[in-house]
């Protein structure tokens, strides 16, 4: 039997090393956040732990330990059956729960008697969580940012996704968010991370990065929709090298109108969405666009959206809060298309190569 336990400090620096990550909570708590990779293999699921748990308060802990060892029992034979009948022998498996040990120390007994190592995490998810936290200073004080700056609908996006295709090093915050961050950033179809997982997704994306590379990101606020941006990377961010995105206002019309096509295809929706705007500039513009959208004439309300809207609030805050913002260096593809965006990248990933020492 092979039974070890280790901190989640020493968890986060071997993950690597284990074959399958176990996380033995609820589907309800694994949905809220989890380890990278973890599967999930609850001990008891989501209605099973609410009704021990009433038992636990209304009869004795007793009873109700019982009733969850029962369950537990079939539970944990299931999870075998189906997922570890074809395991090899020297297959390494990590398990954890919520704090106490009980759930994955229950699956983990069981493992370690059939003869696998099996690790626990000391403290479970809660110790983990804690870990992550206190980690996301620690990496992103190794970076050396490029923060990618301009103004909506300048492609900052699009310019991402071409520097990831050329091997460069990117964070993309919106899209571990899934929003756009704006107030019209919601995406039709897509839910947010909880806080706690985007914080998870963050601390990954941030763990996988060459120190020795710069990192290309996004200019953000404090916040992505509904998630926070850890406060140690948004003051990194701040405090970096800056490069200002650039395109004309009729590019960036057009690739508004392509990234937010569901705002064509359902101008109800965009004139919900629009609305949260009246208390920024007043009801009867408001009204206005929303007429205007409804009769089809999509992108002069667009374009009056940015050079009225966006654009003043974006440049105040970059001038308050990116210190070289002011001496960012021009950047400005030939249009807004991914193969304008293509070669600005290949530009970018060649001069940081160059400024890069070996």
């Amino acid at each position: 039997m092979s039974l070890t336990t280790l901190s989640a400090t020493e968890v986060i620096q071997r993950l690597h090393e284990f074959d399958t990550v176990i996380d033995a909570r609820s589907e309800g708590e694994y949905a809220e956040d989890h380890l990278p990779s973890a599967v999930n293999w609850p001990t008891l699921n989501n209605d099973e732990r609410r009704d021990i748990g009433t038992l636990y308060k209304q009869v004795n802990a007793f009873e109700a330990k019982k009733r969850g060892a029962a369950i537990a029992a079939r539970n944990i034979a299931g999870h075998i059956d189906r997922e570890v009948i074809d395991k090899p022998k020297d297959w390494k498996p990590l398990a954890y729960c919520w704090r106490g040990g009980n759930r994955s120390g229950a699956l983990s007994l069981i493992l370690s008697q059939i003869g696998f190592r099996v690790t626990l995490v000391e403290g479970g998810y809660k110790a983990f969580r804690a870990a992550v936290v206190q980690d996301i200073p620690r990496l992103v004080s190794s970076i050396d940012w490029r923060v990618i700056c301009g103004t909506t609908g300048s492609g900052k996006t699009r310019l991402l996704q071409a520097l990831t295709a050329q091997g460069a090093q990117v964070i993309d915050l919106e899209g571990l968010a899934r929003h756009r961050s704006s107030v019209l950033g919601a995406i039709p179809g897509l839910t947010q991370p909880t806080q706690k997982r985007f914080d998870t997704l963050v601390w990954d994306a941030l763990r996988s990065l060459d120190p020795t590379r710069p990192v290309f990101i996004e200019s953000e606020s404090k916040k992505v929709g509904n998630v926070a941006v850890p406060t140690s990377l948004i003051e990194a961010m701040r405090k970096s090298t800056c490069l200002n995105l650039v395109l004309p206002d009729t590019e960036r019309v057009a690739l508004l109108m392509e990234d937010y096509a569901f705002f064509v295809r359902d101008v109800e929706h965009f004139c919900n969405r629009l609305q949260v705007l009246a208390e920024f500039r007043g009801k009867v513009v408001v009204d206005g666009w929303k007429a205007s959208v409804r009769e089809g004439n999509i992108e002069p309300v667009v374009r009056e959206l940015l050079t009225t809207h966006y654009d003043p609030t974006y440049l105040q805050s970059m001038k308050r809060n990116f210190q070289q913002f002011e001496d960012a260096k021009i950047i400005a593809p030939d249009d807004h298309t991914m193969g304008a965006m293509r070669l600005l990248a290949e530009e970018l990933v060649q001069e940081t190569t160059r400024a890069t020492p070996l």
